[in-house]
């Protein structure tokens, strides 16, 4: 066992409570990493509420960075002292995981989201004699320590960031940058309208010029993160407050987008986005809607006659083994500068640091152990 200090959720909607908790040694095939730091994803916290089920107590937190402290047995590949990015899990043998499409594993919804091993049931964190689930994204990284599957770890070797700075490389940066490289694989000199200003939306700018598209238009409504997306290279951005948003994105590109990419998840928003689309558009979807039963209105004919598309994107349908290196290489070349977006708090201020971001006032937190 080692002793770590981890933020527990035992409460949909309440505070995570800063406790001491034991880890396992890793079992096979699993490796213990020390956490250097872990960013806050809004994914965090709609499975803390329970917009989808989760067992609390539970350790969550799935963009974690640090190094290998300990590995399993049959565990290759990887040695204690390896810099490492943590990224979700999947299976590795079946047909998706076989294509290089592991988001869209055959067992991901049951290897991410159970918070115990599939294998016995049993849990990686315990306080005392009580269960906290684990496992969350193949690693519950909210704490000091973390066990994970091997396959969920990326090894990074030295980088341009800090190691610390590197965990939101392994969900909410790959996802924005992903779904405009890898979902949409806008072309050079295309149109593309992005929805929302957070740290998925701002890599999916940043993606966007690393994928030389013409027009990259930010739609959001704080006037601070539109300037962030001006300073990474949106060639114009937009208020949603200020009018009908199909216009003023018809006004800009009057024939219609290539594409669109909402991190939003409203649906008025997705539905304006849709409406301005021009043949064979396509947008793709990451943001989680505010309710479960939400959904968007989609004539037939309009969609079927200018052959337009929506997708739906998990992890920007990137492959971690090769996607997050790939990023790093964009950083150190100056193309991809996702550390100027991320604010740093101790893992004791998570409570704090979730209240400032919704607040505005930070685009990105990861926490310190």
């Amino acid at each position: 066992m080692t002793e770590a200090v981890a933020a527990v959720a035992r409460i949909p909607k309440g505070d995570f409570s800063i406790e001491p908790v034991s880890v396992e040694a890793p079992r096979a095939g699993e490796v213990l990493v020390k956490i250097a730091g872990v960013g806050l994803c809004h994914t965090d916290l709609i499975f803390r509420d329970q917009f989808a089920p989760y067992t609390l107590p539970a350790v969550l937190g799935h963009e974690g960075s640090g190094i290998i402290e300990a590995l399993g047995e049959g565990v290759t590949g990887l040695a204690v002292g390896d810099k490492v990015v943590l990224g979700f899990s999947s299976c590795g043998d079946c047909s998706r995981c076989d294509e290089g499409l592991p988001s869209y594993c055959r067992s991901f919804v049951p290897l991410n989201y159970a918070g115990v091993r599939l294998e016995d049931g049993s849990t990686a964190c315990c306080s005392g004699d009580e269960r906290i689930g684990s496992h969350f994204f193949g690693q519950s990284s909210f704490a000091s320590h973390a066990i994970t599957r091997a396959r969920n770890v990326v090894r990074v070797g030295d980088t341009s960031a800090p190691l610390e700075l590197l965990g939101p490389l392994g969900c909410g940066f790959q996802t924005g940058a992903g779904g405009v490289m890898r979902s949409l694989a806008c072309h050079k000199g295309s149109t593309i309208a992005i929805f929302g200003g957070g740290p998925v939306g701002l890599a999916a700018v940043m993606g966007a010029v690393i994928q030389g598209c013409s027009t990259i238009i930010l739609v959001e409504p704080m006037p601070a993160r539109r300037e962030v997306a001006l300073e990474l290279g949106a060639t114009h951005v937009i208020d949603p407050a200020a009018g009908d948003l199909t216009e003023a994105l018809r006004a800009i590109v009057p024939e219609g987008l290539d594409f669109a990419f909402d991190s939003s998840g409203v649906v008025s928003v997705i539905e304006a986005g849709l409406a301005a689309l021009g043949s064979h558009g396509a947008i793709g979807l990451v943001g989680v809607p505010k309710e479960p039963t939400d959904s968007i209105s989609v004539n037939i004919s309009a969609l079927m006659t200018p052959g337009l598309r929506i997708i739906g994107i998990i992890e920007g349908d990137s492959d971690p083994q090769s996607f997050i290196p790939e990023l790093l290489a964009h950083h150190a070349a100056g193309r991809f500068p996702f550390d100027k977006l991320i604010r740093t708090f101790k893992l004791e201020q998570i409570n704090e640091a979730i209240a400032a971001q919704a607040r505005g006032e930070c685009i990105k937190v990861v926490l310190l152990p």
